[in-house]
């Protein structure tokens, strides 16, 4: 069962009017995530880089930011979508092996984890000490990407 709570954060506030001019809600969704390291190619056109920090979700639009939270484990990791899915029924997200590093699910492949949009924008990258000039997993993030 997926929970969608829609809740206007700071974050989100400040980011998508500092980005757009207008307000964006955050949504909070429960559920289960997995992680994957196929394909060379991610649905935005990137190069998939399987140790990034980046996720696969249905419907939120490339470039987002998502903070995922581990639910059995209590860990947390900023992801941002650059790909389509999970296409396996059930689950909310698919997480690079970067991500499933961070959040713990190597061995178990899947977690119940919460998933909370931030927003689009540069500060996701920046914030965490990613340079755009040589992490091109974060290319997205620092274009435009839809």
């Amino acid at each position: 069962m997926t929970i969608v709570r829609p809740t206007l954060t700071t974050l989100g506030l400040l980011t998508s009017l500092a980005f757009s001019g207008s307000a964006v809600m955050a949504n909070t969704q429960t559920g289960i995530a997995s992680w994957y390291q196929m394909g060379k190619v991610t649905a935005n056109g990137e190069a998939y880089n399987p140790d990034g920090l980046t996720a696969a979700h249905r419907s939120l639009p490339f470039g987002t930011m998502v903070q995922v939270k581990n639910l059995s484990n209590g860990r947390t990791v900023r992801l941002r979508i650059n790909d389509r899915g999970p296409f396996v029924g059930g689950r909310i997200l698919d997480v690079s092996r970067g991500g499933a590093r961070q959040l713990g699910l190597m061995g178990s492949g899947t977690a119940r984890v919460r998933v909370t949009t931030l927003g689009r924008g540069t500060f996701g990258a920046r914030a965490h000490g990613v340079n755009s000039d040589t992490d091109s997993s974060f290319a997205c993030v620092f274009n435009d990407c839809l």
